[in-house]
């Protein structure tokens, strides 16, 4: 018999407040160490940098004019739009620009501007996050820039279209985008190191971003050594990528749940009906699941809505890391989550269940001075034996979680009856 529910809980106190106020202190505090280091350095290589590079207009006025270029693709960007999902940009076509260009103290500089800009004109992000994300790309571009300037010594390097340069500068760029990534990877694994490295680095999607903007960044790069004027010819495509990258995305957000990354309940919804046609078509079996974290309330009373909001992000990284590839997960609402398993009998259906109930059990969220633990129910349906399509599936789910909640919650049940032989019963009557 699975344990009794329980959710680690406390009082709200002054440190709490001022935790919901400035949510950069409210995380991990190794997090909040590693975004100091990383801030600092990044102010630390600022003023050496500008200690040592001696002014000249050439360079404010190439400088000025990349960040006009990025200007204007912020500003395409926020015509758009740009919901929480939506994160990929190609600003690099102008910050790697003037790292390859000018001295390493305007790689520094360039960050700042842009992620400034993008703070005020496009979405409000979470203050820490943007300090942070200057920081990591100011330091990786001060990298690239150093490698480059040191091997390539010359004033304006890529005027004379040099094939070893070009090369160098590609090599540069490579430097940049794995220092980048590094530098977030590591604060994202700090902030929740249940996850895997894998989940935090590359896929084949940002992969294939990745070296779209590399591509990008060394050819404005040339162009721009050739002569500033280019700029003018890259600009408009430039600004047609980012909108058409832009779009992408906000088709992806569209489908996906802003505070989990999940399928919505609409994109779900949509999907698990088009696997239920095929399964009846096929005659393969298929389960739905529908989980619910025990008590949640009580952790957005204790902690804030925040730290719930962190909670319900946790475990949808388990569904996902737990789940195959092509398992329909989503957020259903509040703090039900829903999935639906192609080909999976009623024994490995509560298999999955117990597994997941067994692991985000397991599961500790950071918050202020603890961790916060909390368990789930689950509901299990079974394709042609509780339902045979989609409404039907969610109601035997759901009665079946309502089963379980009141068993005393934390633990997986079936329906008692399956609702096909009480709909016959009754009419035989």
């Amino acid at each position: 018999m699975a344990a009794t529910s329980h959710t680690s809980i406390k009082r709200r106190d002054g440190l709490s407040a001022l935790a919901a106020r400035w949510p950069f202190l409210g995380q991990r505090r190794a997090l909040v160490a590693y975004i100091a280091v990383i801030v600092i350095a990044d102010l630390a290589a600022m003023a050496g940098t500008a200690a040592a590079t001696p002014f000249r207009w050439h360079h404010l006025l190439i400088f000025a004019a990349l960040m006009g270029c990025g200007a204007v693709c912020i500003e395409a960007t926020r015509r758009l739009g740009m919901p929480s999902g939506v994160s990929r940009d190609l600003l690099s076509a102008w910050w790697l620009p003037v790292a390859l260009l000018l001295p390493p103290v305007y790689a520094l500089l360039a960050p700042i501007v842009l992620q400034t800009l993008l703070q005020w004109r496009v979405r409000a992000a979470v203050l820490h996050r943007r300090v942070f994300s200057a920081a990591a790309i100011g330091l990786a571009g001060c990298a690239a820039s150093l490698m480059f300037h040191a091997l390539a010594p010359e004033a304006w390097p890529l005027s004379g279209s040099d094939s070893a340069t070009i090369m160098l500068a590609i090599l540069a760029a490579v430097v940049f985008a794995l220092l980048n990534t590094a530098l977030i990877a590591i604060a994202a694994h700090t902030a929740n190191p249940d996850s895997g490295w894998r989940a935090v680095l590359w896929d084949r999607e940002s992969v294939t971003l990745d070296v779209v903007e590399l591509c990008l960044g060394v050819t404005v790069t040339v162009g721009c050594g050739l002569h500033p004027i280019l700029l003018v010819v890259a600009l408009p495509p430039v600004v047609l990528l980012q909108r058409s990258l832009l779009h992408a995305q906000l088709q992806a957000a569209a489908r996906t749940d802003a505070k989990t990354g999940l399928l919505n309940a609409a994109a779900w919804q949509r999907e698990a009906d088009t696997e239920i046609v095929r399964a009846r078509r096929t005659g393969d079996t298929l389960a739905l699941l529908i989980i619910d974290i025990d008590h949640f309330k009580r952790v957005n009373d204790a902690y804030g809505h925040l730290a719930g909001d962190q909670v319900l992000a946790a475990v949808a990284e388990v569904l996902r890391g737990q789940l195959r590839d092509y398992d329909l997960v989503g957020r259903f609402g509040g703090e039900e989550f829903v999935v639906l398993l192609p080909g999976a009998d009623l024994q490995e259906a509560r298999r999955v269940a117990e597994r997941l109930r067994a692991r985000i059990g397991r599961m500790a969220v950071p918050a202020e001075e603890e961790t916060i633990s909390v368990t789930v129910s689950a509901g299990v349906a079974l394709m042609t034996e509780h339902g045979d399509d989609l409404i039907e599936l969610l109601a035997a789910a759901d009665l079946a979680l309502y089963r379980a909640k009141e068993l005393g919650r934390n633990r997986v049940c079936v329906p008692a009856t399956p609702p096909r032989f009480r709909d016959d019963a009754a009419d035989s009557e």
